[in-house]
């Protein structure tokens, strides 16, 4: 690489030296710049961007605008290496809360009094309307912020990243929804012979998610040895239902049933014979989704919430949420006196440290009655 010092008045020089080609446009690209001293300085410093270039640290002052940056970013990263709802939810954020503020800032001069800006007005306003958005929120806009910008430095598109150097707003804790022994009771009698039931029973016996549920296939369940493999999970887009691996890589896990969860199970898969029989469609493949719907094609997740929390608002429980049963099953662990290790692999967190963070403060009850919540609930379903 090479370059040249041309003197443009006393003292004053200008640099000129060619760039590699621009990660975004392929183009070839040339840097100038002014330079005042000496002559020998001039080189000298000449030298030194030279240097940075070659070891692909030096970033030129190319008009490229954020807005720009995160259309490629979008295209040719997020939308391959995420799930598409992760993608969709990145396109969303970036879409209605970053572009249209900051979105014309050129992505290397942006910094952190923009992006504390940036916070700042969505915590107050929002899109314009009369409240502001929540704090976790404007927590995702910085997250997707960080991650991307992060691929900037990656790319040497700029030399660091703006975001590191902002925090943002504080999220409020809060604990987390569990039901009592007498609300998973309630719950499961109220889904008791209808088609949630089995799924409510398996949230609440095994601590999986909704998807993981959905997906489950009959030959991931094998009832003689009380034992369920999660292999996959269901994932609902604006594209529509979509089977995709888990979560995180530990996601992929055994988990043993409780003989409460057995019972269900096997109830479920007679039922599910007799009227297939009934119907002349015959036995089940081991590939088919067990808790499909009839015709054998994924239940819509979004319509099994929405059912469910029509469930347990004539409950009176309009706060537990489906994802509180497996906030349900973790306590009823912790309660058991279950070590931290076997409770995270159990619920397929990344860590164990992510299990802490969402259930440690219950680590010091010692009430050991929920240990015994779900047995005892299911106990009482067969026997009426």
């Amino acid at each position: 690489m090479t370059g040249s010092v041309i003197r443009r008045g006393k003292n004053s020089w200008r640099l000129k030296f060619d760039l590699p080609r621009d990660p975004l446009r392929g183009k070839r690209r040339t840097h100038f710049s002014t330079f005042r001293g000496t002559k020998r300085s001039a080189q000298i410093e000449l030298a030194r961007l030279i240097t940075e270039a070659e070891a692909g640290v030096f970033c030129a002052p190319d008009r490229i605008t954020l807005s720009e940056f995160l259309d490629r970013w979008e295209r040719d990263w997020s939308v391959i290496n995420v799930s598409a709802k992760t993608h969709e939810r990145y396109s969303d954020l970036l879409r209605l809360h970053v572009r249209p503020h900051i979105g014309s800032i050129s992505v290397q001069r942006l910094g952190p009094v923009n992006l504390s800006s940036l916070y700042a007005k969505l915590l107050r306003e929002g899109r314009g309307e009369s409240s502001g958005l929540s704090a976790r929120t404007v927590g995702h806009v910085h997250r997707v912020l960080h991650r991307a910008l992060g691929h900037a430095v990656q790319w040497n598109v700029i030399t660091r990243n703006p975001v590191s150097s902002v925090n943002p707003p504080k999220v409020e804790q809060y604990e987390v929804l569990i039901l009592s022994a007498e609300q998973i009771v309630k719950v499961l009698d109220a889904f008791k012979g209808r088609a949630l039931y089995p799924i409510v029973s398996l949230a609440l016996s095994t601590g999986m998610r909704r998807g993981e549920i959905l997906a489950l296939r009959w030959k991931d369940v094998d009832l003689d040895a009380g034992r369920v493999r999660v292999e996959q999970a269901l994932e609902q887009t604006k594209e529509g239902i979509r089977v995709k691996g888990p979560k995180t890589k530990h996601g992929r896990r055994n988990i043993s049933l409780p003989e409460s969860a057995v019972a269900v199970m096997r109830d479920y898969r007679r039922e599910q014979l007799e009227l297939r029989v009934a119907l002349g469609l015959g036995k089940p493949e081991p590939e088919a989704l067990i808790l499909s719907k009839l015709d054998g094609t994924p239940r819509n997740p979004h319509v099994t919430t929405t059912e469910y929390k029509r469930t347990l608002a004539h409950l009176g429980l309009r706060k537990v949420t489906f994802h509180a049963l497996r906030h349900t099953h973790a306590s009823a662990l912790i309660a058991a006196g279950i070590d931290i290790l076997t409770i995270s692999r159990r619920l397929g967190h990344g860590s164990p440290t992510i299990t802490l963070s969402v259930y440690g403060h219950l680590f010091d009850n010692t009430d050991d009655a929920a240990a015994k919540a779900i047995d005892t609930a299911f106990a009482s379903g067969r026997t009426d």
